[in-house]
């Protein structure tokens, strides 16, 4: 049986979750009660207020505002 390896923005989650220890879920969360809609904004404020690497804001981002072009 072969398993579905994660693709795109959804590959760099496991880093994400070990580098910055929080669960996808809730960057998810906090992204959406941020308030932020677009995806410059969004990875911006990833990158000034959590610190987080450009390439991780950027997958975030991503999959946040398509997750069904991202979806298994």
């Amino acid at each position: 049986m072969a398993t579905t390896k994660p693709h795109g923005p959804a590959s760099y989650f496991p880093s994400i979750e070990a580098k910055y220890g929080r669960t996808i879920d809730e960057w998810f969360t906090a992204v959406r009660d941020s308030g932020r809609t677009g995806h410059k904004d969004i990875v911006n404020w990833l990158k000034t207020d959590h610190a987080m690497g450009h390439g991780h804001a950027t997958a975030i981002a991503q999959y946040h505002l398509n997750p069904e072009k991202w979806a298994v």
